[in-house]
Protein backbone atom coordinates (compact mmCIF):
# COMPACT_ATOMS: atom_id res chain seq x y z
CA UNK A 1 0.00 0.00 0.00
CA UNK A 2 2.81 2.36 0.83
CA UNK A 3 4.54 1.60 -2.44
CA UNK A 4 1.39 2.53 -4.36
CA UNK A 5 1.14 5.83 -2.49
CA UNK A 6 4.79 6.58 -3.23
CA UNK A 7 4.27 5.79 -6.90
CA UNK A 8 1.24 8.05 -6.99
CA UNK A 9 2.94 11.05 -5.43
CA UNK A 10 6.45 10.63 -6.82
CA UNK A 11 5.80 9.67 -10.39
CA UNK A 12 2.33 10.75 -11.49
CA UNK A 13 2.95 9.92 -15.13
CA UNK A 14 1.99 6.29 -14.59
CA UNK A 15 -1.46 7.32 -13.41
CA UNK A 16 -2.06 10.10 -15.95
CA UNK A 17 -3.74 7.69 -18.37
CA UNK A 18 -6.04 6.41 -15.64
CA UNK A 19 -7.00 9.98 -14.66
CA UNK A 20 -7.77 11.09 -18.20
CA UNK A 21 -9.72 7.88 -18.88
CA UNK A 22 -11.78 8.49 -15.77
CA UNK A 23 -12.45 12.06 -16.87
CA UNK A 24 -13.61 10.92 -20.31
CA UNK A 25 -15.88 8.28 -18.81
CA UNK A 26 -17.37 10.89 -16.47
CA UNK A 27 -17.98 13.32 -19.35
CA UNK A 28 -19.45 10.58 -21.54
CA UNK A 29 -21.90 9.56 -18.83
CA UNK A 30 -22.84 13.22 -18.38
CA UNK A 31 -23.52 13.71 -22.09
CA UNK A 32 -25.55 10.52 -22.30
CA UNK A 33 -27.56 11.56 -19.25
CA UNK A 34 -28.22 14.95 -20.82
CA UNK A 35 -29.39 13.72 -24.20
CA UNK A 36 -31.10 10.48 -23.19
CA UNK A 37 -32.75 11.49 -19.93
CA UNK A 38 -32.96 15.22 -19.32
CA UNK A 39 -33.92 16.67 -22.72
CA UNK A 40 -36.66 14.09 -23.49
CA UNK A 41 -38.10 14.61 -20.01
CA UNK A 42 -38.27 18.37 -20.48
CA UNK A 43 -39.86 17.99 -23.93
CA UNK A 44 -42.41 15.49 -22.56
CA UNK A 45 -43.34 17.83 -19.69
CA UNK A 46 -43.74 20.74 -22.10
CA UNK A 47 -45.96 18.74 -24.44
CA UNK A 48 -48.04 17.51 -21.53
CA UNK A 49 -48.63 21.03 -20.19
CA UNK A 50 -49.62 22.28 -23.67
CA UNK A 51 -52.01 19.34 -24.06
CA UNK A 52 -53.57 20.07 -20.68
CA UNK A 53 -53.89 23.76 -21.53
CA UNK A 54 -55.60 22.96 -24.84
CA UNK A 55 -57.98 20.55 -23.08
CA UNK A 56 -59.03 23.13 -20.49
CA UNK A 57 -59.45 25.76 -23.18
CA UNK A 58 -61.67 23.52 -25.30
CA UNK A 59 -63.74 22.54 -22.25
CA UNK A 60 -64.24 26.19 -21.32
CA UNK A 61 -65.31 27.10 -24.85
CA UNK A 62 -67.67 24.10 -24.98
CA UNK A 63 -69.33 25.07 -21.69
CA UNK A 64 -69.69 28.71 -22.74
CA UNK A 65 -71.20 27.64 -26.08
CA UNK A 66 -73.70 25.31 -24.38
CA UNK A 67 -74.69 27.80 -21.67
CA UNK A 68 -77.03 30.09 -23.61
CA UNK A 69 -77.79 31.56 -27.03
CA UNK A 70 -75.22 34.31 -26.58
CA UNK A 71 -72.65 31.79 -25.37
CA UNK A 72 -72.04 30.42 -28.87
CA UNK A 73 -71.37 33.89 -30.23
CA UNK A 74 -69.07 34.66 -27.32
CA UNK A 75 -67.15 31.42 -27.88
CA UNK A 76 -66.69 32.15 -31.58
CA UNK A 77 -65.58 35.69 -30.80
CA UNK A 78 -63.10 34.33 -28.25
CA UNK A 79 -61.65 31.96 -30.86
CA UNK A 80 -61.34 34.79 -33.39
CA UNK A 81 -59.60 37.02 -30.88
CA UNK A 82 -57.13 34.28 -29.94
CA UNK A 83 -56.41 33.62 -33.61
CA UNK A 84 -55.82 37.33 -34.20
CA UNK A 85 -53.48 37.61 -31.23
CA UNK A 86 -51.55 34.54 -32.41
CA UNK A 87 -51.08 36.01 -35.89
CA UNK A 88 -50.02 39.34 -34.37
CA UNK A 89 -47.50 37.56 -32.12
CA UNK A 90 -46.04 35.67 -35.10
CA UNK A 91 -45.69 38.87 -37.11
CA UNK A 92 -43.96 40.65 -34.24
CA UNK A 93 -41.61 37.66 -33.89
CA UNK A 94 -40.76 37.92 -37.58
CA UNK A 95 -40.00 41.63 -37.16
CA UNK A 96 -37.69 40.96 -34.22
CA UNK A 97 -36.02 38.07 -36.03
CA UNK A 98 -35.48 40.23 -39.09
CA UNK A 99 -33.91 43.02 -37.06
CA UNK A 100 -31.65 40.57 -35.22
CA UNK A 101 -30.50 38.94 -38.48
CA UNK A 102 -29.90 42.33 -40.04
CA UNK A 103 -27.82 43.40 -37.03
CA UNK A 104 -25.83 40.16 -37.09
CA UNK A 105 -25.15 40.59 -40.80
CA UNK A 106 -23.94 44.16 -40.40
CA UNK A 107 -21.79 43.26 -37.39
CA UNK A 108 -20.31 40.27 -39.21
CA UNK A 109 -19.47 42.42 -42.22
CA UNK A 110 -17.71 45.00 -40.02
CA UNK A 111 -15.82 42.31 -38.11
CA UNK A 112 -14.69 40.41 -41.21
CA UNK A 113 -13.75 43.63 -42.99
CA UNK A 114 -11.46 44.61 -40.11
CA UNK A 115 -10.00 41.10 -39.98
CA UNK A 116 -9.37 40.64 -43.67
CA UNK A 117 -9.88 43.42 -46.18
CA UNK A 118 -10.38 41.16 -49.19
CA UNK A 119 -13.83 39.82 -50.17
CA UNK A 120 -14.46 37.75 -47.06
CA UNK A 121 -16.60 40.41 -45.40
CA UNK A 122 -19.34 39.81 -47.99
CA UNK A 123 -20.27 36.65 -46.06
CA UNK A 124 -22.10 39.01 -43.70
CA UNK A 125 -24.62 39.62 -46.47
CA UNK A 126 -26.12 36.15 -45.90
CA UNK A 127 -27.70 36.81 -42.48
CA UNK A 128 -28.27 40.45 -43.41
CA UNK A 129 -30.32 39.61 -46.49
CA UNK A 130 -32.26 36.97 -44.55
CA UNK A 131 -33.15 39.70 -42.07
CA UNK A 132 -34.21 42.02 -44.89
CA UNK A 133 -36.39 39.25 -46.36
CA UNK A 134 -38.09 38.68 -42.99
CA UNK A 135 -38.75 42.39 -42.58
CA UNK A 136 -40.11 42.76 -46.13
CA UNK A 137 -42.46 39.83 -45.55
CA UNK A 138 -43.60 41.09 -42.14
CA UNK A 139 -44.29 44.65 -43.34
CA UNK A 140 -45.46 44.23 -46.94
CA UNK A 141 -46.38 40.66 -47.92
CA UNK A 142 -48.08 39.11 -44.89
CA UNK A 143 -51.86 39.20 -44.68
CA UNK A 144 -53.06 42.11 -42.54
CA UNK A 145 -54.15 41.45 -38.98
CA UNK A 146 -57.64 42.82 -38.46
Amino acid sequence: MTSLALLLFQNGEQFAVARTTGMWIFLSVGVVALFVVFIPTVVWLDKRSKEREAFYKSETIRRVAEASGEGGKAAIELLREESRLERLKKREGMKIGGLINLGVGIGLMIFLRSLNGEGLYLAGLIPGLIGVALLVYAFFLAAPVE
